[in-house]
């Protein structure tokens, strides 16, 4: 099954190097290698039934075939295939060797859609030269239902149906059988070696959808068993800061605050309480909609780290929303003789060191940055707790890197994109995640519509009414400069321009990230302030910019953004006591465009809004290396196979509660496929 790709019969170096780029290096790779559909070519059609518009296969004689040139040069091989009811002319353009091919007198299988042109006609069928009458049945190609497999230059369909019809036909008596049988009986699957088989050349339609449930749930329960080995592996650690909470702690805190918090608030913290009490590491992800107060729970569990005698982190993605974190959270802090710094990439040199001494000395109580603390110098040896603001913005190796410095911290990971519940059970599976869903008391709708290009004057014209009225607007384009010939607004260009003409007697500014720090801090201090009545700006103000005054948001070609980040963007207003106004401007080339936008303009939640995106787009790369370490899903669809995966998540989890390290002879063979498929990728696996 690790045989490298090379040595198969058939391969050898170059086309090694082609299947390569489809992910297969070894014989398994070819074995695991998913159709993405099947054509059932096993029904033989007579000739006379045929229709134009249809896909048929037949089989018939060849009775005449040559070459010849089109009227534009075109060189075309024709083949006319007869059976007892008819004939029928096949073409293959610009390939006059295939004359060599084949014979008149021999018989032939066909597959293709039907035409019409002159005569009934194939173009570019599929084919299979028959030496005896019933030589189809067994072929891969033809007589059957056919695997088509996504491919890649120099590989086509048939060369790749043969050498996986080989390798099943040599080592699938060496595949072993992962699941355990009280689980395959449970479920009703099917053993491994029928899956496979199946999967690839299925007998008939219900062994090919018996084959892929099989394959879903083994796949889903691999992953499943991994995560949930981390999961147990964490419990179990006696490693973490345990945090002394007193009594009223809550109490304390919240009378502190301007506000008062939601239900959703108030449960996590005390969730967030709850685990930082255990002397284990606590690894949360608290999500919630934009402006559902995540940070108010962040603030609490800073407050009981410091209340310890420990250092604070908040680790963001941008400098715009380290130096936010900075202005809300010292605000709150510093009355309380608690000394919280910033450090992010534009802190001049001088004062840089000055923070790392202070850190790694304990001076320092929190300090807020952003990738600049998971640089080599910086010292967390006293952190008590890590907090990770957007953390899907992070790569899994950049969280890694930071809670390497402070090793027993504890780690509370926050979004505001959402997470569908299928992505929560997977990508986040390890995790404990709480999910707060209501809004602040005082938060104002927002009216979202979704007009044409054509209309833009008008909106403008509405904009400038907003701006009558003492309020303020924000212009989101897609980029900053124009590019190439695509129609797209960029914030310079489109600051330009209203500066110029719409807006010239306004106060307009331009705000992106290629700005020094010091200009951007100045814009922003600015706008805050209302000194700037409209800011043109990229997705920069998509997190980090907290302005209640603003009432209006356009985003230009809003086509071009996801359904996610339109809604991070839109939750920059409603934030004061008028109500606010989302504009989407564009002109949707696609139904997938379209279908965004009108879910974006009919919904303002962004749990159902991630449910909904994750159903336009599909789960894409959501398990990929970059963000969680993970490898992609073979098999198993988190939309379509939802229903598996829980089923399979369940088996795996009450495994692992029986049976913590696999150590049962039942469980031997899913223990050494959970090693072989994330050994090294998931920090705590640990198994056996």
């Amino acid at each position: 099954m690790a045989v490298d790709v090379r040595y198969i019969k058939g391969v050898g170096p170059r086309k090694a190097s082609d299947l390569s780029r489809l992910g297969i290096k070894t014989a398994g790779d070819l074995i695991y290698y998913m159709p993405r559909r099947h054509e059932d070519r096993s029904r033989i059609e007579p000739i006379e039934k045929l229709k134009a518009g249809e896909i048929a296969t037949v089989k018939g004689k060849i009775v005449r075939h040559g070459v010849w040139k089109s009227k534009k040069g075109v060189l075309i091989y024709e083949m006319v295939v007869s059976d007892k009811t008819g004939s029928v002319h096949c073409v293959w353009y610009n390939q006059p060797y295939l004359k060599r091919h084949f014979a008149v007198g021999r018989d032939i299988i066909l597959h293709g859609r039907i035409e019409r042109f002159r005569n009934l006609q194939l173009a570019h069928p599929d084919y299979e030269i028959l030496d005896r009458e019933d030589d189809y049945s067994a072929s891969v190609n033809m007589g059957r239902i056919v695997p088509i497999y996504p491919l890649t230059a120099n590989i086509t369909q048939r060369y790749l149906r043969s050498i996986i019809a080989r390798i099943l036909g040599e080592n699938l008596r060496h595949v072993k059988e992962a699941l355990p049988t009280y689980v395959r009986a449970r479920h009703k699957l099917t053993d491994i070696r029928f899956a496979l088989q199946n999967i690839h050349f299925p007998h008939k339609i219900e062994n090919l959808r018996m084959a892929y449930h099989r394959l879903a749930f083994e796949e889903f329960m691999v992953l499943e068993t991994a995560l949930a080995l981390v999961k147990r592996k964490r419990a179990e650690e006696t490693e973490g800061v345990s945090h002394e909470v007193k009594g009223h702690e809550i109490d304390i805190f919240t009378r502190m605050l301007p506000f008062k918090l939601t239900q959703g608030q108030m449960n996590a913290l005390k969730e967030v309480e709850q685990d930082m009490r255990r002397p284990k590491t606590m690894n949360r992800l608290i999500q919630g909609d934009v402006g559902s107060g995540k940070t108010v729970v962040a603030m609490y569990a800073l407050f009981l780290t410091i209340r310890n005698g420990l250092q604070g982190v908040l680790m963001v993605p941008t400098e715009t929303l380290a130096q936010q974190h900075y202005l809300s959270v010292g605000e709150f802090f510093m009355p309380l003789g608690i000394n919280v710094r910033l450090l992010i990439g534009s802190t001049e040199k001088k004062e840089k060191e000055r923070i790392k001494t202070e850190l790694s000395e304990g001076a320092i109580d929190i300090i807020i940055g952003t990738h600049s603390l998971i640089q080599e110098d910086i010292s967390l040896d006293k952190a008590g707790l890590i907090v990770v603001d957007e953390q899907h913005k992070f790569g899994v190796s950049q969280r890694s890197m930071l809670k390497k410095k402070g090793a027993k911290a504890d780690i509370l990971l926050m979004t505001a994109t959402p997470i569908p519940r299928t992505l929560a059970l997977t990508a986040y599976g390890d995790l404990d995640i709480t999910s707060i869903k209501e809004l602040p008391e005082g938060r104002q709708p927002i009216s979202t519509f979704w007009v044409e290009d054509s209309r833009k004057d008008k909106v403008y014209k509405f904009v400038k009414e907003e701006v009558a009225k003492g309020h303020q607007a924000y212009i989101v384009c897609p980029r900053i400069e124009e590019e190439g010939l695509e129609e797209l607004s960029s914030a310079k260009g489109l600051f330009e321009n209203l500066r110029k003409n719409e807006f010239a007697d306004i106060e307009i500014r331009l705000l992106h990230g290629r700005m020094q720090g010091k200009v951007k801090e100045s814009v922003m201090r600015d706008f805050k302030k209302n000194k700037i009545s409209v800011l043109v700006s990229t997705v920069l103000v998509e997190v980090g910019i907290d302005v209640p005054n603003v009432t209006v948001m356009v985003i230009e070609n809003a086509d071009r953004f996801g359904l996610s980040q339109l809604h991070q963007l839109r939750g920059r207003i409603g934030r004061g006591e008028h109500r606010s106004y989302c504009i989407l401007t564009c002109r949707p080339r696609t139904e997938d465009a379209k279908r965004r936008l009108e879910a974006f303009e009919n919904s303002a939640d962004g749990f159902e809004l991630a449910e909904e995106d994750l159903l336009i787009r599909g789960p894409g790369d959501i398990l990929g290396t970059r963000q969680h370490g993970l490898p992609g899903l073979r098999f198993g669809d988190l939309i379509e196979d939802r229903g598996i995966l829980e089923e399979a998540r369940k088996e795996a989890f009450e495994l692992v509660e029986g049976d913590s390290g696999l150590r049962e002879e039942r469980h031997a063979e899913l223990r050494e496929a959970v090693i072989a498929r994330y050994k090294g990728r998931m920090k705590f696996l640990n198994v056996g």
